[in-house]
């Protein structure tokens, strides 16, 4: 279920220092969920594959199989916080809060379309995310095609 946010009158689009700030405390963080994800990979791949320390790594299903669990792990993060409040950890470091256009919480399909559109958006150089200096309302690739916006909230008083 959405949820409506309120105070909406009191937020303004957020640019791309801000974003980027963010981005980089939320990468440490999946970094981390990575490592953790790498582990138990491991972990299973040697206890209970019984696949010998020379043969880890080698072989298009361990490296498809990990990639996939690391890529559902960062797309698990970002969802949760996503639909929960609209904000990561970092984007809660940055005062940011992802939104529906009429200023509800997205959806899990909404997460999926930005999640989706942000790797391409970075494996573009980025360019998805410089387009926020180009766009008149401050929106990036991810924010255009989920029909979300990413605002920045009010210090709290």
């Amino acid at each position: 279920m959405q949820r409506r946010f309120d105070r909406l009158d009191e937020v303004w689009p957020a640019g791309l220092g801000r974003r980027l700030g963010a981005m980089l405390y939320d990468g440490l963080l999946v970094m981390a969920i990575w490592i953790v994800i790498t582990a138990l990979h491991l972990a299973v791949v040697r206890l209970v594959l019984a696949v010998p320390a020379e043969q880890v790594g080698l072989g298009a299903a361990q490296v498809l199989s990990l990639r996939l669990l690391m890529a559902l792990g960062a797309f698990v993060f970002f969802a949760f916080f996503w639909t929960r409040g609209g904000m990561t950890l970092g984007m809660q470091a940055w005062r940011l809060r992802v939104q529906t256009l009429d200023g509800c919480s997205i959806t899990a399909f909404q997460a999926l379309q930005r999640f989706l559109v942000a790797t391409v958006s970075l494996a573009a150089f980025g360019l998805g995310y410089l387009w926020i200096l180009f766009d008149d309302e401050k929106r990036s690739w991810p924010d255009i095609v989920s029909g979300t916006r990413v605002v920045v909230l009010p210090k709290t008083r």
